[in-house]
C-alpha cells in the first residue's frame, strides 16, 4: 500500500445535504473499518466532535484518527491525526492540524486561517518553518469539509453534470474539490438496509489512485448525512471503508425495513 493511504479517509468523509435540519452535535462519535483487497483488515478510523474556544471563539473541535491494525501495522504502521478548529455557525475554519506517521514518513504541521485576509500560515513544526499563503474563500481545511458539506450542499445545488465543488486549501496548495452524484439507492450495511446517496469526488491519480474516478461513497440520506461506505480502486489492490460503530447523533438512524 503507498505512503499517505489514510488521506483517503479525508476524501472520504464528505456527503451531501438536502435540508436546513442540523446534521451533527458536539459528542457525535464515528468509528470506521478499513479493509485491504476486500478481505484483509487494514486499520480502524474514529471521527469526534466536540466544543472548544480559541481565543475566545466558539469553535467546534473534530478530531479524526487512523491507524493500521493487524498483520499490515507488521508491514505498514500508520498513525495519523488530523483535526479541525471552526465556527458553529458558518463552518468557517479557523485552525487545522496534520500529525502523521505513515510507515516512517512523518509530517507535522498547523495552519491558521485568516479568512478576513484570504490568507493561511502553515507553522511546520518538523523544519520549523513558518509561510504565508493566499487561499481561496471561504477555502475548507481537510477535516472542516466533511462538516461544510453535510450542513450546506444540497442535490438542488448540483450543475449540468450532476456535480458540485467546494474550495480547499491543503498543507500548501489551494485545490477544488469536485464531487459528482450518481444516485439514491438503497444498500446492505451491518446495521440493516440504509437509504443512501451515492457520490464520487474527483481524486488525483498515478500516485494512490488509478484514476480520477476511483473513489465511490455512500452517505445516509437521512438527517445525519453520514458517510456509511467507500470503495476506492488503488494502483495496488482496493481498499473498503464501512462505518462500524456510532454514538450521539443529532437526529435517527433510519433503517430501511
Amino acid at each position: 500500500m503507498k505512503r499517505n493511504i489514510f488521506s483517503i479517509l479525508m476524501l472520504f468523509f464528505l456527503s451531501i445535504n438536502s435540508q436546513n435540519i442540523q446534521p451533527f452535535k458536539s459528542g457525535e462519535w464515528l468509528k470506521y473499518k478499513i479493509s485491504y483487497s476486500g478481505w484483509l483488515k487494514a486499520g480502524e478510523a474514529t471521527v469526534s466532535l466536540t466544543n472548544d474556544k480559541i481565543n475566545g471563539i466558539d469553535l467546534f473541535h473534530s478530531k479524526m484518527v487512523g491507524k493500521t491494525t493487524g498483520a499490515l501495522n507488521l508491514l505498514f504502521k500508520v498513525r495519523d491525526r488530523y483535526e479541525s478548529f471552526f465556527e458553529n455557525e458558518n463552518i468557517l475554519t479557523n485552525k487545522f492540524i496534520r500529525n502523521i506517521n505513515e510507515g516512517g514518513y512523518k509530517k507535522n504541521i498547523e495552519i491558521q486561517f485568516n479568512h478576513d485576509k484570504d490568507e493561511a500560515t502553515v507553522n511546520n513544526l518538523k523544519t520549523k518553518s513558518l509561510k504565508n499563503f493566499k487561499i481561496k474563500k471561504n477555502a475548507q481545511d481537510m477535516v472542516s469539509v466533511f462538516y461544510f458539506l453535510r450542513k450546506y450542499f444540497s442535490i438542488n445545488d448540483l450543475d449540468d453534470k450532476n456535480e458540485i465543488s467546494v474550495n480547499m486549501f491543503f498543507d500548501s496548495e489551494n485545490y477544488n474539490l469536485k464531487i459528482k452524484y450518481l444516485k439514491t439507492e438503497i444498500i446492505n450495511t451491518n446495521f440493516g438496509k440504509i437509504l443512501c446517496f451515492k457520490i464520487r469526488p474527483y481524486v488525483q491519480y498515478g500516485r494512490v489512485f488509478k484514476k480520477d474516478e476511483s473513489l465511490t461513497m455512500w452517505i445516509t440520506a437521512d438527517d445525519n448525512r453520514i458517510p456509511i461506505k467507500v470503495k476506492a480502486d488503488l494502483i495496488v489492490g482496493s481498499i473498503r471503508i464501512d462505518l462500524e460503530s456510532f454514538s450521539n447523533l443529532t437526529n435517527s438512524f433510519k433503517i430501511q425495513f
